[in-house]
C-alpha cells in the first residue's frame, strides 16, 4: 500500500514536470522561464510579502533585516510571514496549487528540486550576472544550489547560509564525570552511556526522533561506516551492511541513555531539551549555537566537528545550503530582488549569520570577526577546507528527495527506534526509493 500510494503521488509530480518542460517552447520568458502565471516586474515599489522558512527560530533576525530594509527602502513595504520549518514544504506546495504563493522566501537545497520541477521559481542567473552581489558569493554555496535545483543548470536560489553538523557536548558534565572530549565515535558512545542515570533523569545523548530525523540518522550512519558515496552506480549506498549495522548500534542508544521523549523530538524540542536539562551530548548543527549560549553560557558547553572513526578521518553528509527565491507568480518582481540584494549585502548577510551562528554566503561578511569568536562556526569551517573530512553529498536535486526523506521515512524510523521495524528493512525500503527515485530523475534529464 505504501508503494503504490508514492508511485501515484510521484506520478502526479511527473505530470506537472512533463507539462512544465512541455509548456517550455512556446511560454519562455526573457530568463528563460516558462508555464503558468509568469508575474511581472512591478513598479519596484509597493508590498511585497516575505516567507521565511524558519520561522519562530529565525522570526527577530529577519524582522530586523526587514527593518533595515524598509529604512533604506522607504516606497517598498515587507509583509513577513514565519513558518515553522517543519510546515515550509507543505505550505509552498499547497500554494503553488492554489495559485497563492508569496514573492519571495526562504528556498533551501533540501527543497529546490521539488519547487522548481513544479515550475514555482525565477530562474535568478540573468539576475545575479547584472547584481552588485555578483562575484561576492560563494562559488560552492552558488554551485550547491545550482545542482540543488534539479537538473536544468539554472540557479533558482540565492544562498545565505552555510550549516554543518555539530556536536555539542557539555565541558561541566564531562569534566565532572573525567571523560575525554568525543571526539572520536568510541569515546561519544562511551561518553553516551557513563552520563546517563534515568533516575536521576540524566542521560548521556539526546537522539532526533521526530522530524527532521532522516538526515541526522544518516550522518551518524555514514559517519561511523565510514562509506563516502550515497551512490555506487546507480544504486544508493543507504542500506549497505556497514551501514545497517552502524544504525543499529545508534538507534539502539534510544531510551538506552536517551529520554524516552526523543521519539517525537524536532530540532527546537531537542535544543530547548538540552539546553534546560542534564543531557550530555546533541547531534544538530551551527544553527543552534545562539540557543546554547544563551541557556548554558559559553562554559559549560562546547560544539567540535562529528566525531572521526577509528581511522581518524571524519565522514559526514552534507548539510543544505539555505537561500533564498523569487517565486515565479510575483506581480513585484523588481522590488523582491531588491529585497534578496539587500538581505545578501555584507553587513545584513554578516548580521543573518552572527544570529543563526552560520557560515555567512557572502565573502566579504564570512571575514568579519565574529566568526573567530564563534568557536563552533570557526571549527565547522576549518574542518571543510582542512581535509579531515569527507561529505557524503545527499541527492537534493532528486524532486523526490523531501518526501523521501520525511513524510515516507520518518514515521518508519520511530519504528526503528521502538524496535518495530528492523534497521535493515527500514534501510531497504529507503532504497528501494532512492533507486527508483534515481532511475525516474536520469530518464527525464539525460
Amino acid at each position: 500500500m505504501k508503494i503504490s500510494i508514492r508511485r501515484s503521488r510521484r506520478a502526479a509530480v511527473a505530470v506537472a514536470l512533463g507539462s512544465v518542460l512541455a509548456l517550455t517552447a512556446t511560454a519562455c520568458g526573457d530568463d528563460g522561464s516558462s508555464t503558468g502565471d509568469k508575474g511581472n516586474e512591478g513598479t519596484g515599489t509597493g508590498k511585497i510579502v516575505f516567507w521565511d522558512n524558519n520561522g519562530g527560530v529565525r522570526t527577530d533576525i529577519w524582522k530586523e533585516v526587514i527593518a533595515d530594509f524598509e529604512k533604506a527602502n522607504p516606497k517598498i513595504d515587507v509583509e513577513y510571514v514565519g513558518i515553522a520549518s517543519t510546515d515550509y514544504q507543505s505550505k509552498v506546495d499547497t500554494a503553488i496549487q492554489a495559485d497563492s504563493l508569496p514573492d519571495v522566501g526562504g528556498v533551501g537545497a533540501a527543497m529546490l528540486a521539488s519547487f522548481s520541477a513544479q515550475g514555482a521559481l525565477e530562474p535568478l542567473d540573468n539576475r545575479l550576472a547584472k547584481s552588485s552581489l555578483n562575484g561576492k558569493l560563494n562559488e560552492d554555496m552558488v554551485e550547491s544550489l545550482t545542482a540543488a535545483g534539479g537538473g536544468d543548470g539554472r540557479l533558482y536560489s540565492i544562498p545565505t547560509s552555510a550549516n554543518n553538523g555539530v556536536l555539542y557536548y557539555r565541558t561541566d558534565l564531562f569534566k565532572k564525570a573525567g571523560l575525554d572530549e568525543p571526539t572520536t565515535w568510541d569515546k561519544f558512545y562511551k561518553a553516551a552511556d557513563k552520563l546517563t542515570n534515568a533516575g536521576k533523569n540524566e542521560f548521556g545523548y539526546t537522539i532526533r526522533g521526530g522530524a527532521g530525523s532522516i538526515a541526522q540518522a544518516l550522518d551518524a550512519m555514514y559517519g561511523q561506516s565510514g562509506i563516502t558515496s550515497f551512490w555506487n552506480g546507480d544504486k544508493t549506498t543507504v542500506n549497505d551492511p556497514k551501514n545497517v549495522a552502524a544504525l543499529e548500534k545508534y538507534a539502539a542508544l534510544f531510551k538506552k541513555v536517551t529520554p524516552a521523549a526523543d521519539l517525537n523530538n524536532d530540532f527546537t524540542k531537542m535544543v530547548a531539551q538540552w539546553d534546560s536539562g542534564t543531557i550530555g551530548m546533541l547531534n544538530h548543527n551551527l544553527g543552534s549555537y545562539q540557543d546554547h549560549v544563551k541557556a548554558l553560557g559559553v562554559d559549560k558547553f562546547r560544539g567540535i566537528p562529528q566525531p572521526t572513526g577509528p581511522d581518524g578521518k571524519r565522514v559526514q553528509v552534507s548539510n543544505p545550503v539555505d537561500g533564498i527565491g523569487l517565486f515565479k507568480t510575483s506581480k513585484n518582481k523588481d522590488a523582491a530582488w531588491k529585497f534578496i540584494e539587500f538581505a545578501l549585502s555584507k553587513a545584513e548577510n554578516s548580521k543573518f549569520n552572527e544570529s543563526a551562528g552560520q557560515v555567512p554566503a557572502n565573502n566579504d561578511a564570512a571575514q568579519d570577526a565574529w566568526i573567530s569568536k564563534a568557536e563552533p562556526t570557526k571549527l565547522a569551517a576549518a574542518a571543510l577546507t582542512d581535509g579531515s573530512t569527507s561529505i557524503v553529498q545527499l541527492p537534493y536535486y532528486l524532486p523526490d528527495w523531501g518526501t523521501i526523506s520525511k513524510a515516507d521515512n520518518e514515521p518508519n524510523f520511530q519504528k526503528v527506534l521502538l524496535g518495530k521495524m528492523s534497521a535493515k528493512d527500514f534501510l531497504d525500503t529507503l532504497a528501494d526509493q532512492l533507486n527508483e527515485a534515481q532511475t525516474e530523475w536520469k530518464s527525464q534529464n539525460g
